[in-house]
């Protein structure tokens, strides 16, 4: 680590002077009066809770807020003196969601995407397209079909289109939240590599600090209102501030690991069988092939294995929105509609609805209405039940996990980790047979992540199985009670359940 903001001459300083943002729609400032100041070359790690406004700092530093009409501006924020919408060609970000940073349907083209922007010269282009690629661990052709890389792949790449513009300010918000644990320590070693080398001003988002404080200077930890409760060296404010930290959310090294009291039924029923089943996509080899396990009631699944090994293919396979490409996938006994329709994949949707529901890896792909409360009745709606009968369930539901105060705010303007909530309440709600969770713990504070495992443990110990993808260690320490882990090979490959 190098403490000396100095000897990084080529990063960008930051300031933020009485700066605040109020998300149009919203009845609180999401940061207010907010005065911060980054020297150039340091790199700051910013830490609080979920929804203090932190992604929103962020992308006021990117210069992506908007005017008027997206919200309400007060104060200044300025990178190297001017307005960030000034200074476009100097800052690199990695948003919090990887799908939303893809432009262009092929992996070099969409590396060398900002470069070609901000006219870097042709004969720089290709070289540090290749250099950023090899950086972030991503180990594929230039012409690789966009659409067909896994989230953590995509989180990889947007990391190299940044990487390689070698800007004076790089923000990253989550960048390793999809990530393998390989994947991770590959993620932030290309960071800090390219951080010193340019001496590029760092500020990194995460909620899990263990991985960043070896390779920053500074933290830097927002409350619950986006004011900053601390400010200093990364060991010293750990140590000082932990608990505190740990009250509002954060990971610290060594913090306190909750316990469940659960006893999953060893014997427990079967309701999905999968036999030699092979995932992927109609005109591409399979994914994984030969896969033999059951996902049985009351108990809890774990999908672990390295990006790009098929883990969301095979939750969508689960889900019955993408049929298998070779062996069996059967509801068993009386969880089919009917004995002879026994395959997810050729479900009506009310079939699947009152037996299997999916959360996406990204939560946006799957609302639907105007407002938080809305989209948790929707399931129940489309079920024809009384709104009177579940309204008190929602609401009970949506406090439960933090978001009763966004219940009349839009889906799409809620933080990252706040999507991720609603979108876990939107399937629980109607208790299904079968739950299906793309990286569940995605995006949440300690506290939010502690609430929503109590949730999904409860959920199973009344009976519904839940199948969740996950790079979460801890997640599949504490909760899960079988595992099917996925290697990376594509070809030939066979997973297990242990």
């Amino acid at each position: 680590m190098i403490s000396s903001p100095q000897r990084r001459p080529g990063g960008a300083q930051v300031t933020a002077e009485g700066w605040g943002w109020q998300h149009a729609g919203h009845h609180r400032w999401a940061v207010r009066d907010l005065d911060l100041s980054v020297e150039s070359g340091q790199r700051v790690l910013l830490l609080g809770p979920s929804g203090s406004g932190k992604s929103t700092l962020l992308h006021g530093l990117a210069g992506l807020l908007g005017g008027a009409e997206d919200g309400r501006e007060a104060g200044r924020l300025r990178v190297d003196g001017v307005r960030p919408t000034e200074q476009r060609s100097r800052i690199g970000m990695v948003l919090q969601d990887p799908d939303s940073q893809v432009i262009l349907s092929r992996v070099g083209d969409d590396v060398a995407f900002g470069m070609e922007n901000f006219r870097v010269p042709r004969a720089q282009i290709w070289p540090r397209v290749h250099e950023a690629l090899r950086s972030v661990g991503l180990d594929l052709p230039l012409t690789q079909d966009t659409a067909h890389l896994s989230g953590g792949q995509k989180q990889r790449l947007a990391l190299a289109g940044v990487l390689a513009m070698h800007p004076g300010l790089i923000l990253l918000d989550e960048p390793t939240a999809n990530l393998d644990p390989a994947g991770v320590v590959e993620v932030r070693d290309a960071v800090t590599a390219a951080a010193e080398l340019t001496g590029a001003t760092v500020i990194v988002v995460e909620h899990r600090t263990q991985v960043w404080l070896p390779v920053i200077d500074r933290v830097v930890v927002l409350g619950e209102d986006g004011d900053i409760v601390a400010d200093g060296s990364p060991e010293q404010t750990v140590r000082r501030e932990s608990g505190r930290l740990v009250e509002a959310g954060i990971w610290v090294p060594d913090g306190p690991v909750p316990a469940l009291d659960r006893t999953p039924p060893p014997d427990a029923e079967p309701l999905l069988s999968a036999t030699g089943l092979s995932v992927g996509y109609r005109s591409h080899a399979p994914l994984q092939r030969g896969l033999d396990f059951d996902v049985r009631r009351g108990r809890v699944t774990a999908v672990t294995g390295p990006n790009g090994s098929g883990k969301s293919t095979l939750a969508l396979t689960l889900g019955g929105l993408l049929p298998p490409l070779g062996g069996t996938l059967e509801a068993v006994g009386a969880f089919a509609p009917s004995p002879k329709n026994r395959q997810p994949a050729r479900w009506r949707s009310k079939d699947l609805l009152t037996r299997i529901t999916s959360v996406f890896q990204d939560p946006e792909h799957q609302f639907l209405t105007g407002t938080v409360r809305d989209e948790i009745l929707l399931g129940p709606k489309a079920l024809k039940r009384g709104r009177s009968e579940t309204a008190a369930v929602a609401d009970a539901l949506l406090e439960r996990l933090r978001l009763g105060h966004l219940a009349d705010q839009s889906p799409y303007t809620l933080s990252g980790g706040e999507k991720r909530r609603l979108s876990v309440a939107t399937v629980l709600i109607t208790r299904p047979g079968v739950i299906v969770l793309d990286e569940p713990t995605f995006g949440q504070d300690r506290r939010t992540w502690e609430e929503l495992i109590g949730l999904l443990a409860e959920v199973a110990d009344e009976g519904t199985a839940v199948v969740a993808v996950t790079h979460d260690a801890e997640f599949v320490d504490i909760l899960a009670d079988d595992r099917i882990e996925l290697p990376l090979a594509a070809v030939g490959s066979s997973g297990a359940l242990r």
